[in-house]
C-alpha cells in the first residue's frame, strides 16, 4: 500500500529491472529464469527505521507481530476474541490500517507487510491510538494465504495502491494476477469482499478484468465502485486529486 509516508515505496518507472519481484501468480515462476523461483508479494526495498519506530518494535511488536509458521492460524486466539477478520496485504506506514481499524472496533485487521519501517509506524499508530484489533505478519503475504489462512476463514481483504509496475514488460510482477486472486478469494467467507485501490488507471482496468473473470466474485458495481467510507483518503492521494491524477475503487463479493 501506499500512503503519505510510503510514496517512495514505489519503483521508479525509469529504474532498471529489479532483482525481487512482486507476485504475478500465486506459486508463478520468473519468467526466463534459468533456475526459476517464487514471485512474491513484494519488493524488497531500503528504509530507515525511526527511533519511534524502533521502540514501537521493542515495546508492542511482542504482542502484536506474530511469527509466519507453515500452519494454519487460530485467528480467534491471535487476536484473543472471535471477530470477522480482514487481510490487508501491503499497508505501507499503516496509516490507512489504522484510522480503518480505529473507526472499526469489532473487525480484526491482520497486516502483511515486508518492510520493517512499515511494520514499525503501524505499531507506533496501535500504541498511540490503543488498538487492539490489530495484527502483523512481517512476510510474503502469498505464503501466508497459501500456508496460515485456511479457506472461508477471512471476511475481507483489502490491497491499496499495490505497486503498479508502469512499463509493459514489468506488468507480469503486478500483484493482481488471476492465480492470485483465485488463492485469496478462496480464503474469503461467502458474502465477504476484496477491496482493492490503485492511482494507475492501466493496473484499474487490468484489476477490473482480473476480478470479474474469478467465478466466485461479484461486482458490487457497474465496473469501477464509489471509494467505501472507510477507506480514509492519504496525503499522498490528496496531493494527486489535487493534481488531477485519478484514483480506482474496486470492490467484488465472493458469492
Amino acid at each position: 500500500m501506499e500512503d503519505a509516508d510510503s510514496a517512495g515505496h514505489r519503483p521508479d518507472p525509469s529504474a532498471p529491472e529489479a532483482p525481487a519481484t512482486e507476485a504475478a501468480a500465486a506459486t508463478g515462476q520468473a519468467a526466463g529464469a534459468a533456475h526459476p523461483r517464487t514471485i512474491r508479494s513484494f519488493v524488497k526495498r531500503a528504509g530507515r527505521t525511526t527511533t519511534g519506530q524502533a521502540r514501537a518494535f521493542a515495546e508492542l511488536g511482542p504482542r502484536f507481530v506474530l511469527p509466519f509458521q507453515p500452519q494454519p492460524l487460530d485467528l480467534a486466539q491471535a487476536f484473543g476474541r472471535a471477530a470477522p477478520t480482514v487481510l490487508e496485504i501491503g499497508f505501507g506506514m499503516g496509516d490507512a490500517t489504522a484510522k480503518i481499524a480505529h473507526g472499526m472496533p469489532d473487525t480484526d485487521f491482520l497486516g502483511c507487510e515486508v518492510h520493517e519501517p512499515g511494520v514499525g509506524a503501524l505499531l507506533k499508530h496501535i500504541g498511540d491510538l490503543g488498538l487492539t484489533n490489530i495484527r502483523i505478519l512481517q512476510h510474503d503475504a502469498v505464503e501466508v494465504l497459501q500456508q496460515m489462512l485456511a479457506p472461508g476463514v477471512l471476511a475481507g481483504a483489502h490491497i491499496f495502491f499495490p505497486d503498479p509496475w508502469h512499463k509493459l514488460r514489468h506488468n507480469k510482477r503486478r500483484l493482481v494476477q488471476p492465480p492470485f486472486v483465485a488463492l485469496l478469494a478462496s480464503r474469503i467467507a461467502s458474502g465477504g469482499y476484496i477491496h482493492c485501490a490503485t492511482d494507475w488507471e492501466p493496473y484499474a482496468h487490468q484489476m477490473l478484468e482480473v476480478l470479474a473473470a474469478e467465478p466466485t466474485l461479484e461486482n458490487t458495481a457497474e465496473g469501477f465502485a464509489p471509494r467505501p467510507a472507510y477507506r480514509p483518503l492519504t496525503k499522498f492521494e490528496n496531493r494527486g486529486l489535487k493534481l488531477g491524477h485519478g484514483v480506482w475503487d474496486l470492490v467484488f463479493r465472493k458469492r
